[in-house]
């Protein structure tokens, strides 16, 4: 049974819309009985529990802000935040798959895709049929995404794509991959590759600490010929995987504050029924301390997420933003994973509590996308106008 009872201390869900509690209810459901009775299995094993995708898009989780007319749910951000929040509450990795289906293969079709690859690619994606991958990372650039190596040669019916990419969720079951490589001018140009085209593999991670239950693979392309039409047409540059991941860290940070609070639950329901000396260690100072300090960081990243969600849906949400509330919420939400783990003493390192699997989860979290440093850099480069990782 999951009892998970969400945090509210500021009245949160008071500036949420009938139509958005009612989605958070939903997918809060969906993961009480979809997702926790079976992901400690799953993580212990390192499976990735695959027949969840379809449900996801039964749910109506994966690119929830595509339009109707591309099998999207036609959701405004707050409702995709939340729906993320929910998500990560049972697991990181669960979050990564969604996360990656929407915000970094569906947009960058959506956004930059033609009218032929919206209708051909993004209601399957929608439904869950088909499962996509995002190739930007390198064996030998990650926080350099400028530097990648992966080519793209004109070849006159056809490009031929050579390279690797590294880190890549789902991508050893994934259909299709939105890979990024350089053109001969050293253009950044993002590229639909599908499963099955020859020359390219995707070879799976194995032996992760963290992520287990999420599937981590490389990408290989050895002189793919990748169709014209497969070019997106509407992304030329960097700008076009960076607006990609904006759209993913923004859901990194509501996802985060789901983590956050499963631990924060967690660790108050053991602390009033764990008796010592006598009486719960609830009643104790320094554990009160603990859960105290949770609740108040829990709130003010609900409160950043809120007000991060409005920009988002006006359309004013930068890229410092963004990366302000990922760094924040995510080291938050390692804080009170390693706060709560204490609370629960020696059980909480057990398969019986979800607390170490969230604290080695967000150990990846805290990296990817951005890692915690390199969003710090971005928020310095905001503030005096110097870009210090150049």
């Amino acid at each position: 049974m999951d009892p998970f009872e969400s945090p509210d201390f500021y009245k949160i869900d008071d500036l949420l819309t009938e139509e958005q509690l009612m989605i958070r209810t939903a997918v809060r459901d969906f993961v009480k009985k979809e997702i926790s009775p079976i992901i400690n299995e799953y993580c212990q094993e390192a499976k990735f529990p695959a027949h969840l995708v379809k449900r996801f898009g039964d749910m109506g989780v994966l690119g929830p802000f595509v339009s109707p007319e591309y099998g999207g749910g036609g959701l405004d951000y707050t409702s995709y935040g939340i729906m993320m929040q929910e998500i990560e509450r049972g697991d990181s990795g669960m979050r990564s798959t969604v996360s990656v289906q929407g915000s970094l293969v569906m947009f960058p079709i959506y956004k930059y895709g033609s009218e032929e690859q919206k209708k051909k690619y993004l209601p399957k994606l929608a439904s869950g049929e088909m499962l996509g991958c995002f190739g930007l990372t390198e064996p030998n650039h990650g926080s350099n995404p400028n530097g990648m190596l992966s080519t793209i040669v004109d070849k006159g019916d056809h490009y031929l794509l050579n390279g690797a990419k590294m880190w890549i969720s789902n991508s050893p079951i994934a259909d299709i991959a939105v890979v990024w490589a350089k053109n001969e001018q050293g253009r950044i140009k993002g590229l639909i590759v599908e499963k099955g085209m020859k020359g390219f593999t995707a070879p799976e991670i194995h032996n992760k600490w963290s992520l287990r239950a999420s599937i981590t693979g490389e990408l290989v392309f050895d002189n793919v010929k990748v169709p014209k039409e497969n070019l997106l047409p509407n992304a030329d540059g960097l700008s076009g995987p960076l607006g990609c991941l904006d759209s993913a860290r923004y859901g990194i940070s509501w996802g985060a504050v789901g983590a956050a609070m499963d631990c924060y639950d967690t660790a108050k329901r053991y602390a009033l029924e764990r008796i010592q000396f006598d009486k719960p260690i609830a009643s104790f100072q320094l554990v009160q301390k603990k859960l105290a300090e949770m609740l108040t960081e829990i709130t003010k990243a609900q409160l950043v997420c809120w007000r991060l969600g409005k920009l988002k849906d006006e359309g004013k949400a930068t890229t410092a933003q963004i990366s302000m509330a990922k760094r924040n919420n995510v080291a938050m939400a390692l804080e009170i994973a390693r706060e709560s783990r204490q609370i629960l003493g020696g059980m909480g390192i057990t398969g019986d509590f979800s607390i170490m699997r969230h604290m080695m989860n967000l150990e990846s979290v805290v990296t990817y996308e951005g890692t915690h440093d390199i969003h710090l850099l971005i928020l310095g480069n905001e503030i005096t106008g110097i870009a210090a990782f150049k």
